[in-house]
Formats: structure tokens, C-alpha cells, sequence
């Protein structure tokens, strides 16, 4: 089962007394990111931290989720807490998962957290099915025509292959570096596509899959490096090195 990460928004101490145990007692669904007391730089934050979700305290804060649109990784889950039943409109208004009237409860978290890590995992069953038939159709078009199916929880973006000049792995996610000067961010992470590009790609290092046709020169200065066109320098992993040589040969 998948463990839910989240950043908390709040700073009523009993409140973050009670999650702290609880993450403490349930580390296998739950997992604290960070713990910040107001919204700002909030967009930041997110970026780096990349939660599944957000767990904000409407007592003391106005949230704008308007922050979200500034995000370049996908948008996480919103969990709203209050005192006030009535913010419970408000909060279902910005698509909240879920409402918890203060004081909180155990059950009432795990009631929260089981609710968000299912409608996850249904997002990942349908993510699936769609690309599935999107690998359908790619095997059956020609090589120049093939797409990268990039999925994010919110949505998925087809990306035409010769438009990607290299990919590098950030943890359980994947870039996307593009000929358009563009960067494009996956959920999944690089080894799920390793078999998805074709014979214009290579593996060159753990962190990186490259575009052949975007190498410019290779550079060889206590190891091997690779200039692409839009000016990167990637290193070759040195247990790669000759598989990569004999890769350009063939080419």
C-alpha cells in the first residue's frame, strides 16, 4: 500500500502533536514531509517536497488555490481541517478529499488517510488502462510517429518521442527535457520507460536516458561526457561506457 506524504499547514500544537503520533504509530500509510505554519512560499515547497497531499487548518489560514497553478509538479490532494463545520462547503469547493471537524481524532485520520490513498490508487488503475492502449496504438504506427504517454495524477500528455532530447530521473519522478526549451514533469519514475523509447535511446548513466540524435560531441575528461544540442553535459556511468561506444557505432 502506498504511504501517503503530506505537508502540514497548521499551528495549533495539539493539532500537530496528534499527527506527529500518529505518523509515528501508522509510518506504513502516513508520512510527514514538512510542518509549516502559514501558506507562504507554500508553491516552493511543494515543488520540492512533491506531497501527496496538503493537510490545511482553515482556523487560521486563507488558503488560495490559486497557489496550485504556479506548481510544476503535480498538484497534491488537499485535506482541510476546522473547527467550523462550515467550511466544509468551502473546502469541497477546492475538491478537498476530505473534511475532519476539530478536534481531531485517530479514526478520523485513518478514515482520511485510507480515503486518499484509494482515490490514488484508482487514478494509477485508470493511468494504466490509458496507457496501455497507448502503447497499443504506438506499436502499431511507424517509429516517427511514436509518442511518450507523460502522466501526472491530474493528466496525461503525449509527447512525441523526436522531440526528446534527454530524460533524468528526481526520485520517483521523470523530466523531460525537450527540443521546445521545455520541461515536462512525470509521476512515474525513469525505469518505467526504459522500454518505451525507441532505438534512438540510450541508458547512459542511472540517472539519464538520452536522445542520440541531440549528441553534439563526446567529451572525454577522467570519464565520458555527453554535450546535447541544448548545451547539457551528462556524464556516462562508467559500467555503461563501452555499451554506449558500441551504441554509437551502430548508429
Amino acid at each position: 500500500m502506498k504511504v501517503l506524504q503530506a505537508i502540514i499547514i497548521e499551528n495549533d500544537i495539539d493539532v500537530i502533536k496528534l499527527l506527529k503520533q500518529f505518523e509515528m504509530e501508522n509510518s506504513v500509510l502516513f508520512s510527514i514531509l514538512e510542518v509549516v505554519e502559514d501558506c507562504k512560499n507554500i508553491t516552493k515547497l511543494i515543488n520540492e517536497k512533491k506531497p501527496d497531499v496538503l493537510f490545511i487548518s482553515r482556523d487560521q489560514h486563507v488558503f488560495d488555490p490559486k497557489i496550485l497553478n504556479d506548481l510544476t509538479v503535480r498538484k497534491p490532494k488537499l485535506l482541510f481541517a476546522s473547527k467550523d463545520k462550515c467550511d466544509a462547503f468551502e473546502a469541497f469547493g477546492y475538491n478537498a478529499i476530505d473534511f475532519l471537524l476539530k478536534p481531531l481524532t485517530t479514526n478520523s485520520l485513518i478514515i482520511s488517510i485510507y480515503k486518499t490513498i484509494k482515490y490514488l490508487e484508482m487514478e494509477t488503475v485508470f493511468q494504466d488502462d490509458v496507457l496501455g492502449k497507448i502503447k497499443t496504438i504506438n506499436s502499431q504506427q511507424q517509429q516517427n510517429f511514436e509518442y511518450v504517454s507523460i502522466s501526472s495524477v491530474d493528466k496525461i500528455e503525449l509527447l512525441k518521442m523526436e522531440d526528446i532530447i534527454f530524460c533524468k530521473a528526481d526520485g520517483k519522478y521523470t523530466e523531460f527535457y525537450t527540443k521546445n526549451n521545455t520541461t515536462i514533469i512525470s509521476s512515474r519514475n525513469l525505469g518505467e520507460y526504459t522500454l518505451t523509447f525507441n532505438n534512438n535511446f540510450f541508458r547512459i548513466h542511472h540517472s539519464y536516458i538520452l536522445n542520440i540524435k541531440y549528441l553534439v560531441k563526446i567529451v572525454k575528461n577522467n570519464g565520458l561526457f555527453c554535450e546535447l544540442i541544448n548545451g547539457h553535459i551528462l556524464p556516462v556511468a562508467k559500467r555503461r561506457q563501452e555499451e554506449f561506444m558500441k551504441f554509437i557505432k551502430h548508429q
